[in-house]
């Protein structure tokens, strides 16, 4: 009896053992998918940077063409109540 009890536990470890690897296997890959996941998350992050910095490039050289044509309007103002020769 003890033999055959010995033998369903030495099957039993084996089994889990088994399993142990299907997990670890399983917790391998989804690290992977993780760290894959975090990349391009990371580029994603850079890309949206680098769309932000645009954006105020944009800005500030609009900023720039509104301030000269304000300074041009306001020349513009001036001519009409200067005399004309």
């Amino acid at each position: 009896m003890a033999e055959v009890t010995s033998e369903l536990m030495f099957e039993l470890l084996k089994k889990l053992n088994q399993r142990f690897d299907k997990v670890d296997f399983a917790i391998s890959e989804l690290r992977a998918d993780n760290q894959t996941m975090r990349a391009q998350i990371h580029a994603l992050q850079g890309d949206i940077n680098n769309l932000r910095a645009t954006v105020g490039h944009f800005e500030s050289r609009l900023d720039r063409i509104d301030n000269r044509l304000e300074l041009r309007e306001f020349q513009e103002a001036q001519l009409r109540f200067e005399p004309q020769p």
